[in-house]
């Protein structure tokens, strides 16, 4: 999925590998989110789990209401660099991040009652420091939407959220809203499977709430999303119970705005021809590995499509560092460099220097006028500093 042809951007101009966002696509994501906020009634909210490239942190802020993080340095981030309210969810706290927090969240939600009732007088002292501060729980309504387990957090004894036997005898006061997390990159229909679930299991509790979020997962910007059914059925959902809606895509904000560029440093053989890369599938698109998905190449094809087959392989010790088989209509040359498609979210975020590789550099490139920004390259101190 790519909204903008990277082809027409000279990648002589960029070091590599290197990161390139283009920042006319992802206005194009935040004006649709917003249209989706203001037509509903509910507020959007950026995932920094899914795209925390904070050079935008402005920009996103005058479509957004905020920004939700999953832990104590995506919260600092949020308040340090994206103006509108800083939510928090943790599988779990400890009490030292969960003290900073306090500091500068708007909404907590809990995974547990046991997290929520040990930390009582903590949360209850902070309250009355900032009384608009609210405290939340996860509800898991263990109902699965996703292909892949690993993405699914209504599999079968997932850690994530609540279920519904869990809140038998648990009290709910101070309590201000119920979030759950259910999608993965998903259109509106498994959203609305899920609402009929949370609303069957949890409807007795919904309108004891101030509030309702939605998670995220959701793929509002994509081509063919249902767009008009989401905002029908936020305000339906805000009128049967009387609560606010929250909604915190990541994903959403970030798909089609952004490519790796990566060199072909060398040419071997074993048999089938190999390219060896200057990117990594375990150091810089973890997913290819991890979910698994085969990554697109701008003007390449599956194996055997065009005339020339190479297995794409990264630079590290990994044996399994392979990023898979394309076929090309000419041969690679040594020096050539490639485009993979869509890797602003969950690519960026996931980076990791195993082998002590350098981390792509990350630049802003605008399609309209074709002006280009590297706003970051990484070097020997980033490596260095990550282990002692």
């Amino acid at each position: 999925m790519q909204f903008t042809d990277f082809k027409k951007l000279d990648l002589t101009r960029l070091p590599s590998p290197c990161f390139v966002v283009d920042e006319v696509a992802l206005e194009r994501n935040l004006a649709i989110l917003k249209r989706v906020a203001d037509e509903s009634g509910a507020k959007v909210l950026a995932a920094l789990k899914a795209f925390s490239m904070w050079h935008f942190g402005d920009k996103t802020s005058e479509y957004l209401s905020g920004t939700c993080s999953s832990g104590l340095h995506e919260a600092l981030l949020a308040k340090e660099h994206y103006p509108g309210e800083v939510h928090v969810f943790s599988a779990a706290f400890s009490e030292p991040d969960l003290r900073e927090i306090l500091d500068i969240a708007n909404h907590v939600v809990f995974n547990s009652f046991g997290q929520w009732q040990r930390f009582q007088p903590l949360l209850k002292a902070a309250q009355q420091k900032r009384p608009d501060l609210d405290y939340g729980l996860r509800i898991n309504p263990e109902h699965s939407e996703g292909d892949v387990p690993i993405y699914d957090p209504c599999a079968p004894g997932s850690r994530l959220g609540i279920p519904f036997a869990e809140f038998d005898g648990g009290s709910l006061e101070g309590i201000s809203g119920l979030h759950f997390h259910t999608l993965c990159e998903q259109g509106f229909d498994p959203l609305a499977r899920t609402l009929d679930v949370v609303e069957q299991k949890f409807g007795h509790l919904l309108s004891q709430m101030k509030w309702v979020n939605f998670g995220g997962g959701h793929h509002i910007t994509a081509p063919g999303y249902n767009i008009e059914g989401l905002i029908e059925r936020i305000k339906t959902f805000k009128e049967k119970y009387q609560v606010e809606v929250y909604l915190e895509p990541g994903e959403a904000i970030a798909i089609g705005t952004g490519v790796l560029v990566a060199e072909v440093l060398d040419l071997t053989f074993n048999q089938l021809p190999q390219a060896i890369l200057d990117t990594s599938a375990t150091c810089h698109m973890p997913d290819t590995l991890e979910m698994p998905y085969r990554a697109d190449i701008t003007n390449a094809g599956l194996p055997d499509e065009y005339a020339h087959t190479y297995r794409l392989g990264g630079l590290t010790c990994l044996a399994g560092d392979v990023i898979g088989d394309y076929s090309f209509g000419e041969p690679l040359a040594i020096g050539q460099r490639l485009i993979f498609e869509d890797m602003s979210h969950y690519t960026m975020v996931k980076t990791t220097t195993f082998n002590g590789t350098k981390l792509p550099a990350i630049a802003v490139w605008n399609s309209k006028t074709d002006a280009l920004k590297v706003v970051r390259q990484f070097g020997y101190q980033d490596f260095k500093t990550r282990l002692s």
